[in-house]
């Protein structure tokens, strides 16, 4: 009988480290041909969205979708995880926790192989639920000597500052302005609700990696078409998911600044087939749609440590 899993037992099974390692197995089966996503789609209702999404894992021996309805602003996620070898309904899982996590972990990983590797400072443009897991799983994966943090309120870029501060035992510092918190570091979180840019190409030093997760529809932005002009190696999660949703590349593709052919894949970087950058005074930038592939390779550690510790109610 499947499992049915809950936000609460979630929480208390999976770590950011178990979140980075599974999500960056799921781009290695990617990229050895041994797993397959599909992109997000989406249907319009009169009060929101309802979203699906789906990928398959048979390296990992998992195949599943995740729905979730947007109504009156309000999401509710679930995760279907079956088997690959069998086609049984495996699990049945909430998933709001688990897609805070897996997006961060998605930015690790990106950070891991398009970084410079040398200790750095990081810059967080954006002080919301992702922006902490963003910063966590930065933290996991590389040397940080620094934190900068930038949103529009005074009060909220304070108060993470302080809360992240004590959870990763990194000082954190509130930045004033977004330029400054740019121009001082030399990895940056991207991750705000902006219909339009919050960074301009101008402020990015030579060197610096950008991870932006925050613009996955066509009408919302993160970045003006000069940062993504002057990055001289472009990243998504999905190719094909980046062409529908990505308003940062696609603006910038609509002017003439870049080309498609110029984007890459994260899982032909993590394969080594391409590089995730070519010289420390590239501007790497990684642009997070957030696809199936992560939330069901995590979903599928998630079941494994379910079984292991008996959590979960069969259904």
């Amino acid at each position: 009988m499947p499992l049915y899993l809950t936000e609460a037992e979630v929480d208390q099974l999976i770590t950011m480290q178990d979140a980075i390692e599974s999500v960056e197995a799921g781009f290695e089966a990617m990229s050895n041909g041994e797993a397959a996503n599909l992109p997000r789609q989406r249907l319009r209702l009169p009060a929101g969205v309802f979203n699906i999404m789906s990928a398959a894992i048979p390296a990992m021996g998992v195949m599943g979708l995740k729905a979730y309805g947007v109504v009156k602003g309000r999401p509710t996620f679930h995760i279907q995880l079956s088997s690959t070898e069998t086609g049984e309904l495996l699990a049945i899982i909430e998933a709001s926790r688990l897609g805070q996590l897996r997006t961060g972990a998605a930015s690790g990983v990106a950070t891991k192989y398009m970084a410079r590797d040398v200790p750095s400072i990081i810059g967080v443009i954006g002080s919301g639920n992702q922006a902490q897991t963003q910063l966590e799983a930065v933290c996991r994966v590389h040397q940080v000597s620094g934190v900068k943090v930038f949103s529009r309120t005074a009060d909220r870029r304070e108060s993470f500052a302080e809360e992240m501060s004590a959870r990763i035992g990194i000082q954190v510092s509130p930045a004033e302005t977004t330029e400054s918190c740019v121009s001082e570091s030399d990895i940056l979180l991207v991750i705000t609700g902006a219909s339009e840019p919050v960074l301009n190409g101008e402020w990015i030093p030579s060197g610096t990696h950008i991870n932006a997760a925050g613009a996955n529809s066509p009408n919302r932005r993160e970045l003006d078409v000069g940062a993504v002009h002057r990055s001289n190696v472009i990243v998504v999660d999905d190719i094909d998911q980046a062409r529908i949703e990505c308003g940062d590349i696609n603006h910038a593709v609509d002017g003439g600044f870049v080309r498609w052919e110029q984007v890459r894949a994260l899982s032909d970087v993590i394969g080594g087939t391409t590089p995730g950058r070519n010289s420390d005074d590239d501007i790497t930038l990684f642009e997070s749609q957030g696809v199936a592939l992560e939330d069901i390779a995590l979903a599928a550690r998630v079941y494994q440590l379910a079984i292991e510790q008996s959590k979960g109610v069969n259904i």
